[in-house]
């Protein structure tokens, strides 16, 4: 039956999706024009206007799906909680903030290069707010076509082909693995349906697959969003983009909102629950092995993009370690830490993105004596840093404090402490970098003096993201209490709400 439902009286959901669609069909017609880049702009405040307003009328004391949107003849579905929300708000953030980022100074190449990022952000909203698999399966595809996209066209030479290639090759068997965790669910369905297929979040909660078909779901869905997340050992394409992709905006459009640590809580752990039970111990070992891992490896590194590709592993695994503790507490403290860490690993990659624009390199050894000519992104580097590895009055110390909390309740004092070890050690690498590209003496024959200083749009730029942080860090409440009842009813199905 053809049928549409919108529970808020008006679409709310669909307009936060459509909208930056239709603002990158626009200016794509119009993108010599020089309005362009500011309408773009415009577009990109408007979808934050309708972020805060889902805020706003979000009933975060319910656990419940709320603003439920339905199009029985499209196959759609959309609803949002306190997790919907509190990732909407980081995405439509992060949205304007890449809105800012002239990566090319070509007024033409810039609007050119907004057309994709809108139609990213659209496709972003869809994953976050759809309640149907094929939807969610959909979205991802042709947000990772538009970030191959990026690569194809910023990247050069045979390095940045290489990305390219590595990036197709891991996501692409990535996409796979979750799409036939998509068929394996609606297969289960019909299994135990009468042979009625579905792929709504709703109807297979109330109708979980069984046996092998739970085993089953759970590998492909949870291996292909490790995948995109990244989580070790599945990590491989993400250091040569880091280093090869020659532009900031396409790993932040991966990272800097974490669709995939989204898509394990939306998805994997009601869908699949006693197969979250039985492989638990194998998650968190991998987690942790991950954390030391990647902070090893980024110790070894002479690039700096590359290195902060190993910071993304490293701390990518503290977050799944505190989701599959199972325990509102770490739930809730791997929420916000992977708020945190989207917009810490912003603030780096553009810091990192404006280093390179004016010394055209990366490498430690060509970089130094930085702090003296650019004072302000050394600082924003430093603070990003900071918020990475939970320092005190950034978001990620409430965040690292819930995750080890309910770690060291769930698993004992040993992976506790080793967690915790590697956060150190992580700190270690960060702080290693930023005295080597900021504070060291400049290489001899440097040009230091050439340097440009630091522009207006990238002060703008990197205060706007510091001072997100910065609040986030010292008013943690409002993200705490946005996730609190959902995460709590989800633990509640482990047995695993904590005080």
């Amino acid at each position: 039956m053809l049928s549409t439902q919108f529970n808020d009286g008006w679409p709310l959901l669909a307009v936060l999706q459509l909208l930056p669609a239709l603002g990158a069909l626009i200016l794509y017609a119009g993108r010599r024009q020089f309005w362009a880049v500011g309408f773009a702009r415009l577009v990109f405040l408007g979808e934050l206007a309708l972020a805060a307003h889902l805020y706003a009328r979000l009933d975060a004391t319910s656990p419940a799906l709320q603003f439920a949107e339905r199009a029985n003849w499209l196959l759609y579905h959309a609803g949002a909680d306190g997790i919907t929300v509190l990732f909407v708000m980081v995405a439509a953030l992060i949205g304007l903030l890449l809105s800012l980022y002239d990566p090319a100074r070509e007024r033409m190449r810039h609007a050119s290069l907004l057309v994709v990022v809108l139609l990213a952000q659209s496709s972003l909203m869809v994953m976050l707010v759809t309640l149907n698999l094929v939807w969610f399966a959909a979205a991802s595809a042709f947000e990772l076509a538009l970030v191959a996209y990026l690569l194809r066209v910023w990247a050069s030479g045979d390095a940045g082909d290489m990305a390219f290639s590595r990036f197709l090759q891991y996501q692409g068997f990535g996409w796979l693995l979750f799409a036939g965790g998509v068929l394996v669910l609606g297969w289960g369905y019909a299994d135990a349906s009468g042979g009625r297929w579905s792929f709504d979040l709703l109807d297979l909660v109330q109708t979980p697959p069984v046996g092998k078909f739970q085993s089953a779901a759970f590998f492909l869905l949870f291996y292909g969003l490790a995948v995109r997340t990244p989580l070790f050992p599945l990590h491989g394409w993400l250091p040569n983009m880091a280093q090869h992709g020659t532009i900031a905006i396409a790993p932040t459009l991966l990272l800097g909102v974490k669709v995939g640590i989204y898509g394990m809580v939306r998805f994997v752990l009601p869908l699949t629950p006693d197969a979250v039970l039985t492989w638990q111990p194998y998650v968190v070992a991998f987690a942790g092995t991950g954390i030391f891992f990647a902070a090893a490896l980024a110790l070894l590194q002479t690039n700096l993009r590359r290195l902060l590709g190993f910071a993304v592993v490293s701390h990518t695994s503290l977050i799944v370690l505190g989701i599959f503790s199972l325990h509102s507490l770490g739930l809730q403290g791997a929420l916000l830490l992977a708020v945190s860490f989207g917009f810490s690993v912003t603030v780096l990659l553009l810091m990192v993105a404006f280093v390179f624009r004016r010394t055209q390199t990366a490498e430690l050894a060509e970089l130094g004596g930085l702090f003296e000519r650019i004072p302000f992104i050394a600082i924003a580097f430093l603070i990003g840093g900071f918020s990475i590895v939970g320092m005190p009055g950034t978001p990620g110390f409430d965040a690292a404090h819930l995750v080890l909390e309910a770690a060291i309740e769930r698993f004992g004092a040993l992976p506790t402490v080793a967690a915790a070890l590697g956060n150190v050690a992580a700190a270690g690498f960060l702080l290693w970098a930023f005295q080597r590209a900021f504070l060291s003496p400049a290489p001899e024959g440097g040009k230091l003096q050439s340097i440009e200083r630091v522009q207006p749009m990238e002060y703008l730029l990197g205060g706007l993201t510091l001072l997100v942080l910065l609040l986030a860090g010292f008013l943690p409440e409002p993200w705490l209490s946005l996730t609190e009842a959902a995460t709590q009813a989800m633990a509640a199905r482990f047995g695993g709400v904590g005080g």
